[in-house]
Parts: C-alpha cells; sequence; structure tokens
C-alpha cells in the first residue's frame, strides 16, 4: 500500500498541491468527459438532444396547465428548458463527485495524489458538458425569437445586454455543486447508503425548484405565505432566477437572489473543502 500516512498537510501546502497537480485534474476532466459519451452512436450530440427532447416532452404536457396563463412566464417552452437545464447540472455533478473517491480507490491505494482532485475534477467534466447543453438553448431560443417577428405570440421575449451577466448564476452554481460534491464524496466513502437517500433527495428538489412552474402561480392559487418563503430558500432557486432574468427576462436579477446565492454558494464550498481536509486521511482505510 503505497497510501502516504504522513501528517496532514497543512493548509497552505494543500493549496500549493492545488496548483502542482493542476495537470493531473486537466487531464481526469478530459478523461471524464470523452469516457462520458464512449461507445455512444450520438456522442457529444445527445448533451444537447436530451435535455431538447425533455422539453419537448414536459411542454406537451404542461402547456395547456402554465402556458401563457402563467404569470411571469415570457415564454414557457424556453422557461421550462433553463430550468431543466440547471437542474440537471446540478444533479449530475453532485452525484459524480459523490462517487469519485470510491470509483477511484484502485488509484487512490496505490499512488499519492490529492484525493480532492477527483470530485472536483467530476464536477468541472460535468461543467464541460452543460456548458455544451447550452447550445441547445440558444437554438430554442433563437427559433422563438425568430418565430416571434412574424407572430409576435411572446410579445415579451426579447434580448437585452443584460444576457452577458448569465454567467453568474452558471459560476455561483458551479461554485455551490462543487462544495456539495465534495461534501456528498466524504459522506459516501463512510456511508455507501448516501447514494440512495440523495437520489430521494435531488428527485424532492425537482418537485420544490420551480422548473415547471412558477412561484407566481403557486401564490395565485393560495399557497401558504410560509410554505412559498420555504420554496425561496432553495438555493437553486436563487440561482436559477437569477439566469431566468438574465436570458429570459431581459432585466437585471434580483439582488436579494444574488447575495442569497453568492454567500450559500462560498459557505457550502468553505464547509466542502473543510470537511474533505478533515476526513480525507482516512478514506483509505474504508474504500
Amino acid at each position: 500500500m503505497a497510501e502516504e500516512k504522513a501528517k496532514r498537510l497543512p493548509l497552505k501546502q494543500y493549496a500549493k498541491n492545488a496548483y502542482k497537480y493542476r495537470y493531473l485534474m486537466q487531464e481526469i476532466v478530459r478523461k471524464n468527459v470523452k469516457l462520458q459519451y464512449r461507445n455512444s452512436f450520438l456522442g457529444i450530440f445527445w448533451t444537447m438532444l436530451q435535455p431538447f427532447l425533455t422539453m419537448l416532452v414536459l411542454v406537451f404536457i404542461f402547456t395547456k396547465i402554465f402556458g401563457k396563463a402563467n404569470d411571469g412566464v415570457v415564454c414557457y417552452p424556453v422557461y421550462l428548458l433553463t430550468g431543466r437545464l440547471l437542474y440537471e447540472f446540478y444533479t449530475q455533478a453532485t452525484n459524480r463527485a459523490m462517487r469519485s473517491i470510491r470509483n477511484s480507490a484502485s488509484v487512490l491505494k496505490k499512488v499519492y495524489v490529492p484525493k480532492y482532485i477527483y470530485p472536483i475534477s467530476n464536477v468541472f467534466s460535468t461543467f464541460i458538458t452543460f456548458l455544451i447543453s447550452l447550445l441547445v438553448l440558444v437554438l430554442v431560443m433563437g427559433y422563438f425569437l425568430i418565430k416571434n417577428q412574424f407572430t409576435m405570440q411572446y410579445p415579451d421575449l426579447h434580448l437585452s445586454w443584460y444576457i452577458l451577466l448569465a454567467f453568474v448564476p452558471i459560476i455561483l452554481l458551479c461554485v455551490f455543486s462543487t462544495g456539495v460534491g465534495l461534501i456528498l464524496s466524504v459522506l459516501n466513502v463512510y456511508f455507501k447508503d448516501i447514494e440512495y437517500i440523495y437520489s430521494v433527495i435531488t428527485l424532492m428538489l425537482f418537485y420544490v425548484t420551480p422548473i415547471m412552474y412558477s412561484l407566481k402561480t403557486l401564490a395565485r392559487s393560495g399557497v401558504n405565505s410560509i410554505v412559498m418563503r420555504i420554496l425561496m430558500l432553495n438555493p437553486l432557486y436563487s440561482i436559477l432566477e437569477m439566469f431566468r432574468s438574465c436570458v429570459l427576462y431581459g432585466s437585471m436579477w434580483n439582488w436579494n437572489h444574488f447575495l442569497y446565492a453568492f454567500g450559500i454558494s462560498l459557505f457550502s464550498l468553505a464547509v466542502g473543502l473543510f470537511v474533505f481536509y478533515k476526513h480525507q486521511d482516512r478514506f483509505i482505510l474504508y474504500i
């Protein structure tokens, strides 16, 4: 067993290792992206096709219920697609990060590498495929913008310079996913059942995040104000609303959403790094 049982590295050296092993992380990210579509007929094209087909199915099911009657929804297909894309990135990134240490057990038992490379590289590789999947959002929104020139079906749908700020909520989501992924990767080392528990949590998260509906619709239907406030505590809600403000509504985001998303993203990353740092030397005993 070549795993070093030396004393835990000081924080300063811990940070230096991140730079020292940057090329290894790049290689792992590249490998993860390639393996994801190995032996796939559609290859990376499936990254765009899957969310597009899901959007078509859900729009077909829900458009008569939510559609234009839904307050605050400028264009329901684009509204739905933005929610699905960000939600899928979060769930895929955190799930892959959660399994990364156990999946790399054979390597970690033979050679020494900073263990945090594996969950972080899994988040980054998922982030790359997420950026590729955003192309379908560009195409779908472009279609409705062109269609709007002739039909004016969505008069409030337009582009503005605020779309250039869409990278901010995307980065916040990546930071938040990294923090959660680090925490989950530690829990998964000690408790294998966390994978099954987290699958239930992500399913619940799908329904409490306004992906297929808007909170304005819930408010109109008479949902209790306390329930509404609880739903707003969901970090994905604030990040998603920021993204939609820039892309769909053509306006500046609500600064309360930004402050909340910024704070909880940094907090999750700090907690994730701290928990991982404290437990990484004992991983070898459990994997």
